[in-house]
């Protein structure tokens, strides 16, 4: 076929009137190119779709620079069938869970020099915390492997504080009839940017809970997916950030249905206040072929707080199987609810506390899910702080 037809002429973008004939865009999310090699990817301009709200200036010595990945300093708590060591780079686990998507990913993926594996397993319930606070102010590549092995149970929480310039990959993988909890807390100093990339693959009959709270940094970019591929797979994706202001937060999340009988559940939730506070949450979930009776479904949620805030929704469903039995999404970015607070005030609570119950309220639906009472206790603790402007330096997680 000629490049003009019809009087209508081949677009000069993307290669459409090539000799070689035109190069087809990607159709859907499952289909996009995957690589550990960093010069596969081009370098990051910001007219891509998965960076076009991020802030590339304080992100570029992520993408282009030479990154750390030997081993840090970490504390772990551990109880039950849960423990962590450092194992070499190119341990077996490495790859198990997905493979980078993005010239960030992949950087940091072929800079670690060690890798955290982290693995629950035996009949006793296993609880393991590492908290990272020292990572320093120069370029860092991380990598963690999780494994909860088969019919294991177990809740992971990697909590970050202190200053970083942070990419790192976290893999996931809940082998057959496990179940497991992942909880990612951000809770960084102000200076901090960190960009973060989970990948999930959840086994036949097993069920992942994953976790992402975003509190403190200049720039928190956490994108985890989960492949749901073996029959009964199940997964819950739940976050929880704040965003004050001059601070950007996103999340890109996906879901890929790749077997019969899965079930998830997606549900984000976020404050903002403060001028130029920025949030982003894209929400992609893929409904395969093979994916026959699967139920989904997702949604996100904006509260903000005041003037000059900004926050970028997206859900995405793809469909390609008719056999479901259910599958939805939603979004919604409001304002205080002036109702809400007419209410309490009317039974007598002065305006300040009338406006945190109700930021609570709204926020402590996603961390009550988190299963850890002492967490969830001091994240109530942080967000209360942040309403009160009280938080100078995120690091009270510690």
């Amino acid at each position: 076929m000629g490049t003009e037809q019809h009087g209508a002429r081949a677009h000069s973008d993307g290669g459409w009137d090539t000799s070689t004939g035109p190069k087809v865009p990607v159709q859907t999310r499952s289909a996009r190119f995957a690589s550990t090699d960093v010069a596969a990817f081009a370098p990051v301009t910001g007219r891509e779709v998965n960076w076009k709200f991020a802030p590339l200036p304080k992100l570029q010595p992520l993408l282009d620079g030479d990154l750390d990945g030997a081993a840090y300093p970490f504390l772990a708590r551990e109880s039950g069938g849960a423990s962590v060591e450092w194992v070499r780079s190119d341990d077996e686990r490495v790859g198990s869970a997905g493979l980078p998507e993005d010239r960030a990913s992949a950087a940091a993926w072929a800079a670690r020099d060690a890798v955290l594996a982290i693995t629950v397993a035996g009949d006793e319930p296993g609880h393991l915390t590492v908290t990272r606070s020292d990572m320093g102010t120069q370029p860092r590549a991380a990598h963690t492997v999780i494994t909860a092995e088969p019919n294991s149970t177990g809740i992971v929480i990697i909590n970050s504080t202190g200053s970083a310039l942070l990419s790192e990959n976290v893999e996931i993988v809940a082998k057959q009839g496990s179940r497991l909890t992942v909880v990612s807390v951000q809770d960084w100093d102000d200076d901090a940017v960190h960009i973060g990339t989970h990948f999930a693959e959840v086994g036949r009959d097993a069920f992942l809970k994953h976790v992402v709270v975003s509190l403190g940094g200049s720039v928190i970019r956490v994108n985890p997916s989960t492949r749901l591929g073996a029959q009964g797979g199940d997964t819950e994706m739940y976050g929880v950030y704040f965003a004050d202001a001059g601070q950007y937060i996103e999340q890109q999340v996906y879901v890929n249905h790749d077997a019969p009988n899965t079930r998830s559940r997606v549900n984000y939730k976020g404050a903002l206040q403060g001028q130029g506070a920025h949030t982003v949450w894209i929400g992609d979930v893929l409904i395969g072929r093979p994916a026959a009776g699967t139920d989904s479904y997702e949604q996100n949620r904006n509260l903000v707080l005041s003037e000059g805030t900004r926050a970028d929704s997206i859900p995405n469903l793809e469909i390609e199987t008719g056999d479901i039995t259910g599958a939805g999404h939603a979004s919604a970015t409001g304002r205080f609810d002036d109702e809400h607070l007419f209410y309490l005030q009317s039974r007598g609570i002065p305006e300040d506390e009338a406006r945190r119950l109700v930021v609570l309220g709204f926020l402590v639906e996603v961390i009550q899910k988190i299963g850890d009472p002492e967490l969830e206790e001091r994240l109530v603790g942080a967000i209360e702080q942040e309403l009160a402007g009280g938080r100078t330096a995120h690091g009270d997680l510690a």
